[in-house]
């Protein structure tokens, strides 16, 4: 078959187009290069590549051997000439752009909660930007839908760049969404009394107790659950006088993924004579630095979803339920109302805070900015008692 592969400037980059008798339909090869000479050259070498597989017959229909492989931006399918372009197959070019510039934890929690959301929508092209606007906004919150509407942006933008489609129909859409631009979070801390009561009856608990000196650390540190998850040995001086917190150990799809912080950056704890005793006390004699400070029941990386489904809050599994420590105290009053485990966190804070620590010196140990603890915790010094002067 005498086959010419066509080479044309589309948008200021060269495409090579087949004709529509060597697959049925005419198929575009977007290669990225500059509408230049040597662009030309390039271009045209490799056309010649693919007429001499047309012509010994060994042309690869999926057209995945010829399309370019300097780790740039293409899709994964090539596009038809007049068919429109679904925006899942936008995502998923642009999510193959991205993944080497971000974690992993962003491509399987944010990317794949995305990619979630396009599937369900009803509404699969381009043409339809309104209406998915719409859609997130009658199926979602209004953080959700100004999230999602936000990455869309991004990825239209990163398509518009690549020359796959000639418009960004979500340009401005979330900027006009009436929501915050992160989740609200409750700030509700424990009292001093209830702290006491959950660290009790973990260290009286038949099973969980094993759990007691995690919890126990996550109360005296305020520092966030992945870090305490990925915590081990060598982050602790020999002394047990400083802590560094520098990599965390996130959950995704039951499986332990191990980062840095989440700003990251390390940053060092002093511990107090009390947290120093505690921690000499629980470490094993025989220890090695690149060993786990806490462990799960099996001996391996607490699932800090497990850990809270199962044993702080309570979960149904199979028609049976599993009461959680915390649930059960609410029951029995000792605990005023449920709060998550996260808020032992806020926990520390507000007792910072209360002890007349300054919001800056806090936030180092913690890892937030001092605006940040002035914004959210600063409503518990309404508690404090002002000072005979």
């Amino acid at each position: 078959m005498d086959i010419e592969v066509g080479i044309e400037s589309f948008r200021g980059k060269l495409r090579l187009y087949l004709p529509s008798k060597v697959l049925g339909v005419k198929k575009y090869i977007y290669t990225r290069l500059p509408d230049s000479d040597e662009g030309w050259r390039q271009a045209r070498q490799q056309a010649v590549i693919i007429e001499n597989d047309i012509a010994i017959g060994k042309l690869d229909i999926t057209l995945e051997r010829y399309k370019p492989r300097d780790g740039g931006t293409y899709l994964s399918t090539v596009i038809e000439i007049g068919k429109s372009i679904s925006l899942s197959e936008l995502w998923e070019g642009y999510v193959k752009y991205r993944t080497p510039q971000v974690s992993e934890t962003t491509l399987k929690l944010n990317y794949r909660r995305i990619a979630s959301h396009i599937e369900k929508c009803p509404y699969k092209g381009l043409e339809g930007a309104v209406a998915i606007r719409d859609y997130l906004l009658n199926t979602t919150s209004p953080y959700t839908a100004k999230r999602v509407l936000t990455q869309l942006n991004a990825c239209c933008n990163w398509a518009l760049d690549s020359n796959l489609i000639d418009r960004n129909p979500f340009i401005g859409m979330a900027g006009k969404i009436d929501a915050p631009t992160a989740p609200e979070q409750d700030i509700d801390p424990f009292s001093k009394e209830e702290r006491d009561a959950i660290i009790q009856a973990f260290e009286e608990h038949p099973k969980y107790k094993h759990y007691a000196n995690f919890v126990k650390f996550l109360f005296m540190t305020g520092c966030r659950t992945s870090e305490a998850v990925g915590l081990r040995w060598k982050h602790i001086s020999k002394d047990c006088l400083r802590i560094v917190f520098s990599e965390a150990i996130v959950n995704v799809s039951s499986r332990g993924i191990q980062k840095d912080t989440k700003t990251h950056q390390a940053r060092r704890f002093p511990c107090n004579p009390q947290l120093q005793a505690f921690l000499l006390s629980i470490r094993p004699k025989d220890y090695k630095k690149e060993e786990l400070v806490f462990k799960s029941l099996t001996g391996d990386v607490i699932n800090s979803h497990t850990f809270s489904a199962m044993c702080w809050k309570g979960t149904t599994i199979k028609g049976k339920h599993y009461e959680g420590i915390v649930s059960k105290l609410v029951k029995e009053g000792k605990v005023e109302r449920y709060r998550p485990q996260y808020n032992t966190r806020h926990t520390f804070i507000t007792m910072a805070i209360e002890a007349g620590v300054t919001p800056t010196q806090v936030g180092k140990w913690v890892g937030n900015s001092a605006e940040m603890i002035m914004t959210h915790y600063c409503g518990v010094l309404d508690r404090v008692q002002v000072p005979v002067m």
